[in-house]
Order: C-alpha cells, then structure tokens, then sequence
C-alpha cells in the first residue's frame, strides 16, 4: 500500500510539474533501494534515504548533491543494469544533480546555456577574452613589469566586476538551493557541531571513500584513492593560486609593493606550488574520466566537465608559462593569455562543476544537521 502511495504521489507530482523525468527516476530508484538496504553504510546519501518513504523534488535535489559518484552502490547493487529494475543511483543522480545547477542557477538561462555548450564556450570564451586582453597590451614587443603591459587600475577595472558577479551569483545561487531543501531536511538550525562537521567532510572529501575507505570504482571493479588524490590537487591547487593572489593584494595595498615578485616571495612560493597542483590535478581528473566505467555519471555531461577542466588546467598552465617568460619578448603575449584564461574561469564558475562544489557543501551541511534529529521513521541508522 506504502509503495502504491509513493508511485501515485509521484505522479501527481510530475503532472504538477514540481518533478521533472530526472526527479521521477531517482524517486523510483530510491524507492527500491530503500527496500533493499545494502547500501545503507555506504555514504550520505543512504542514512538520508532511510529517514523517508517517498521523496518529493526537494528531498531528490539534496540527496543527488550529497552522492559522490564514487560508483560503489553500482558495482555491490544486485539490482543492477542488465536487471529488469535498472538500479544505477550514480547515473540517476548525476541527471538531477547537473539539473540543480541551472534550476537554482543566478540567472537561470546563464547556467543552462552553459549546461549545453560547456566545453566551446569556456574556451572560445578564454580565446576572445586572452585576444582582447592582447589588443589592450601596453607594449606587445616586451616588458618587464606587469603593470608596464596592463596598468594596475586597468587590471582591477576589469576582474573586480567578475569576480564580484561570480560570488554574487554563486550566493544567490546557493541560497536558492539552501532554502529549497530546507523544508525537505528538517528545517533545524545549524549548530557548530553540524558546521565542524560538514566541514571536516568537505574539505577531506571523505565520501569519496567507496563506502569503506578503498576509493572510488573507476573501469572496473577495483577500488582506488586516484579520484580523491586528482580532487584534492585540484582544489587545494586552486585555493593556493587564490591565496597567492589574495596575499599579493595585500602587498599592493598594505606595503606598495608591485607586481611581479621574485622567489621567495609568498605570492611566487604559494602560485608555483599552486599552478603546478592545479596542473597535476585536472590532468589526473581528465585521464580518469577518459577511464571511468561507462555506467558511471551522466554521458550528457561530458562537455560541461570538460570545459571546466580545460579553464582549470589552463589557468594553471598559462601561469607558470608566464613565469618561465619573466623578461621575454613573449611575456605580454603570455601575461594576456593567462588573464583570458582566468577572467573565462571566473565568469563561468557559478555555472560550471565549480558550483558542484558549492551545491554539495551546502548538502552535507543539511545532512550533518538532519542526522543529529530523531529519526522519526525508526528507519536505519545515521
């Protein structure tokens, strides 16, 4: 009766138009699972499951951004592709999940243009930017000081708007997001123990554990931690290029000291490092995913991957290639590169995988203050 229940208020759901064929499926899927329970230690998204008995679009948007894609329910699922019930969560969940991003996305049609021409957008995006960043040069036959090319009030005229845009739109974004799921996890306060918590899961990337700390599966069964390394070079290779970034605004501002630095300069020590982790990273990421087993993920979103990839290692790339032109003839050419590069980054994160990262925290955020309420259900366990 309990399942007849859930199918008929999922179909009302959908006439209503509150849930898409994405959000149908996931519901079906979880519905399956929740009779199952294998999965259940596996990772965020099952303790949250077993806390329900149907799943609204709201309940589907939180917990296809609390999955991983680590691909272990896949590979352990009796239920499976080539089985008649078609259980594949990963999949499942990808489809909602990049769905969230335009859904919730500040303005809308910006992040589902993006959706479907990720990958020629970020890089004819980087190509038009890096042209005009050229054209604007100072001195296109060689300089040694940054701000000989592109004067420093030029520069700020420039990126300030950007990057204010990206967090503004990343904010309201998010936002949107935080409020819809609220309803859907509780609506409880978060308390410093869920922040502490969340996080700690963030910033460790723990759920892509496999479940039982093995790693990931890529294209087979085997376990492996090279997802999880190849996150974590490219996170914490970003964060350390902004750091250098953020410290080299302090030397401006605070000191008078003017771009470029030299070794071993904070800003030239934590970009370095940073460039090269960025590099190491998405290159792992972009082999992996070549890799991946082809019931993994969403095969839709293949090109919105890539291109925020390509922006990623390319931010990184140039530089460091601008570093090794220090005093060069080619060092404009490469300084206006770079810029292109990291002004298409940026235009683009609210609606590239970046936001993934943003959706997710906020997910595991729910999910660490969900956990500390009863389970009014009596269901699993957290």
């Amino acid at each position: 009766m309990n399942s007849l229940t859930t199918l008929t208020d999922q179909a009302r759901a959908l006439a209503r138009g509150e849930m898409g064929v994405a959000e149908t499926e996931v519901s079906r899927q979880l519905t399956i699972c929740n009779g199952c329970r294998y999965c259940e230690g596996f990772c965020a998204v099952f303790p949250a499951m077993t806390r329900r008995l149907s799943f609204a679009a709201a309940d589907v948007h939180y917990m296809a951004n609390l999955c991983h894609n680590c691909g272990a329910c896949l590979h352990a699922c009796q239920y499976a592709p080539p089985h008649e019930f078609a259980i594949n969560i990963p999949r499942a969940m990808a489809q909602v999940r990049v769905k969230t991003y335009a859904d919730y996305a500040w303005p809308a049609p910006l992040g589902k243009l993006y959706q479907r021409n990720g990958l020629t957008l970020s890089l004819a995006l980087a190509a038009a930017l890096a042209l005009f960043m050229a054209l604007a040069a100072r001195a296109p036959d060689g300089a040694a000081n940054f701000y000989g090319i592109f004067p420093h009030n030029f520069l700020v005229s420039l990126f300030a708007p950007v990057f204010l845009f990206a967090v503004l739109a990343l904010t309201l974004g998010v936002r949107r997001f935080w409020r819809a799921i609220g309803p859907a996890t509780t609506g409880a306060p978060v308390t410093p123990p869920a922040a502490a918590e969340a996080t700690h899961d963030v910033l460790r990337l723990k759920y892509l554990d496999g479940g039982h700390g093995e790693g990931c599966n890529n294209e087979d069964d085997a376990f492996t931690h090279s997802r999880r390394r190849a996150h974590h070079l490219t996170f914490y290779g970003f964060m350390l290029c902004f750091a250098a970034t953020s410290v080299a605004t302090v030397y401006h501002y605070v000191f008078g000291w003017q771009a470029p630095y030299d070794l071993p300069s904070l800003p030239k020590l934590l970009g370095g490092a940073g460039g090269v982790m960025l590099c190491a990273g998405t290159l792992g990421l972009l082999r992996l995913k070549w890799r991946r087993h082809p019931l993994h993920g969403d095969p839709a979103q293949k090109t919105m991957d890539y291109g925020f990839i390509a922006l990623l290692f390319l931010s990184g790339a140039t530089g460091l290639l601008l570093w090794g032109l220090r005093g060069h003839s080619a060092m404009p050419w490469a300084l206006s590169l770079h810029l292109g590069c990291v002004m298409a980054l940026f235009v683009t994160l609210p609606y590239n995988k970046f936001a993934h990262g943003v959706f997710r925290g906020a997910a595991l955020l729910r999910f660490a203050v969900e956990k500390r309420q009863p389970n009014r259900l009596g269901l699993g366990g957290d």
